[in-house]
């Protein structure tokens, strides 16, 4: 496979940043030791992470300095750090995106470093989470967040249905959205997120299908690939989720417009928050199967920039934040899902009925394909959809088009 351009112009410029910056980095010993620890953290988490860290630093010594980034500006700020050489010495990173930059040499290798911290060994997270942690068999960072996705029900809609307890198939869950649709005009079965790859992917593995890196645009000749893709447009075509821009997720699934929705954890929170009256009235569920139940390993890892001095403050910070019970502490601050296993073992997860759920989903899940083009592919993916539920596009003369356009981006 081809680099891409993009990694390739960054090699270059991180080639020139090092030789200029490698004098400077190493005229002291010290560094930044007296300086806070910079740290880079996504999304709403971030926020809080600063105020959480007070207890590392007294006990650690370490100084931190947290800079909250939101998702929408987070890689762009990240290719600006790269291509400057002027980064954080930790910083967050969605899952997806460990190939596109490691390939660029924007993260410092990790492998010969982990047996010297007792909690970043490998064996104590997820496989699922580590998998995308690796590129070209190093290892670039340390899971930090998983994130996962859930049927939710409305149980008393359903179980007028015939399904009490929610529905096990996919063949179940299209036989009560249809039962669901019909009570009215303005009423669906499902709702259906058209601005998100997850779902549709996820669709494609729980039918047993695979990504394989070599076969390249071949995996979507795949006909477990197309059958998802029937199953996902399915829902559109008869009516059974909503094609427009409709009501807010939670007030549909309040008023019972959205008896089912594919969502992640935040969601738990924001419906006891914003929907109180619909209490005791719903329920979360494993994802439905056809060959298996599994679900997205989505989330986000700890890297440490190519060029910090810092290095040893760093792996002291995120063995910290990889510690099981900073992770417990951490779950009750922000509502993320823990990546090692051992702190599904607290009560705090294991005794709660709705977030041990999550912890029997994550048994079951599966990582994005890890090779610096996904995220393109995946984009490319969307507009396929959008072809398909929007434009009545022939689902066969779609998928080859896609295949094209796939060719194309491992070629770039």
């Amino acid at each position: 496979m081809k680099k891409r351009r993009l990694g390739f112009a960054l090699s270059t410029i991180l080639s020139v940043t090092l030789a200029l910056g490698a004098c400077s980095s190493s005229e002291s010993t010290n560094g930044k030791s007296d300086e806070p620890l910079q740290i880079w953290a996504m999304g709403t988490e971030g926020q809080k992470l600063e105020d959480f860290l007070k207890d590392f630093e007294k006990e650690s010594g370490i100084d931190v300095d947290v800079l909250a980034i939101p998702w929408g500006e987070a890689h762009d700020k990240l290719l600006t750090a790269v291509a400057s050489g002027d980064g954080p010495d930790v910083l967050q990173i969605g899952n997806t995106w460990v190939s596109e930059f490691a390939e660029a040499g924007t993260f410092l290798d990790l492998t010969d470093r982990l047996d010297d911290y007792p909690n970043l060994s490998q064996d104590n997270f997820f496989e699922s989470t580590t998998a995308t942690t690796v590129y070209e068999d190093k290892v670039y960072a340390v899971p930090y967040i998983i994130d996962t996705r859930l049927m939710f029900y409305r149980t008393d809609l359903l179980a007028e249905v015939g399904y009490p307890n929610g529905t096990e198939t996919w063949e179940e869950t299209v036989d009560a959205a249809t039962k669901l649709a019909a009570r009215g005009s303005g009423q669906y079965g499902i709702h259906i997120s058209q601005n998100s790859h997850h779902i549709p992917m996820m669709m494609a593995w729980e039918h047993g299908w695979e990504y394989i890196i070599d076969k390249g645009a071949q995996n979507f000749e795949d006909p477990k690939f197309k059958a998802a893709i029937e199953l996902y447009n399915g829902f559109f075509k008869d009516g059974l989720a909503q094609l427009e821009q409709g009501k807010d997720t939670i007030q549909g699934f309040s008023d019972g417009t959205y008896p089912m929705f594919i969502d992640g954890p935040y969601m738990v929170n924001q419906i006891k928050e914003q929907a109180p009256e619909i209490e005791g009235k719903w329920n979360v569920k494993v994802m439905p199967k056809v060959d298996n139940h599994n679900s997205m390993a989505g989330g986000s890892h700890f890297s440490v920039f190519h060029n910090t001095d810092r290095v040893e403050d760093s792996l002291e910070f995120i063995n910290y934040m990889a510690d099981p019970e900073t992770q417990v502490a951490w779950y009750k601050e922000d509502f993320t899902l823990p990546t090692t296993k051992s702190a599904w073992e607290d009560p705090a997860l294991a005794d709660d009925p709705i977030m041990s759920v999550f912890g029997d989903q994550i048994e079951m899940t599966q990582p994005f394909p890890v090779f610096p083009e996904y995220e393109k592919i995946a984009q490319e993916l969307l507009k396929t959809l959008e072809k398909i539920n929007k434009g009545n596009e022939d689902i066969d003369q779609a998928l080859s088009d896609y295949r094209d356009e796939v060719t194309s981006i491992l070629k770039e």
